[in-house]
């Protein structure tokens, strides 16, 4: 980590320290910060309770806090800002709608990244977590 770039690198779910919404739960999970040039893409990739594999579709996060039409899901956009250095917030929308919101922080001491994401899922259910990563 460089005190530049908080968020970049790889980080591994700690659960004992996380809340899962009933309908995710995973029992591992890795996520991988990149940096770019308007932003950061994240990666991320669980194991379920049940031993299934969950890679979920990278996420970019483009943070000039202008409305982004989602390229692979029509009707979907996203704002994404950085109000501090060590803090991204997220809000989903569809077809204008809010329909989702996320917040990432950096701890300062740059080991610790929280994140709070609530929101409608694919099956038309209301979720809420709070996870807790630890840097690799």
């Amino acid at each position: 980590m460089s005190r530049e770039d908080p968020f970049g690198g790889d980080w591994k779910l700690n659960p004992k320290k996380s809340q899962f919404d009933a309908n995710h739960r995973p029992s591992s999970a890795s996520m991988h910060w990149e940096r770019t040039s308007e932003g950061y893409r994240m990666t991320a990739e669980g194991t379920m309770g049940d031993g299934n594999v969950c890679k979920e579709r990278p996420a970019t996060f483009i943070l000039d806090g202008v409305e982004h039409d989602s390229p692979d899901q029509p009707g979907f956009s996203e704002v994404s800002t950085r109000p501090a250095h060590n803090l991204i917030e997220v809000e989903s929308k569809r077809s204008g709608s809010i329909i989702g919101k996320a917040s990432y922080v950096v701890s300062g001491d740059g080991t610790t990244l929280t994140a709070s994401v609530s929101g409608i899922g694919p099956h038309e259910r209301s979720f809420q977590t709070f996870t807790v990563w630890d840097r690799l």
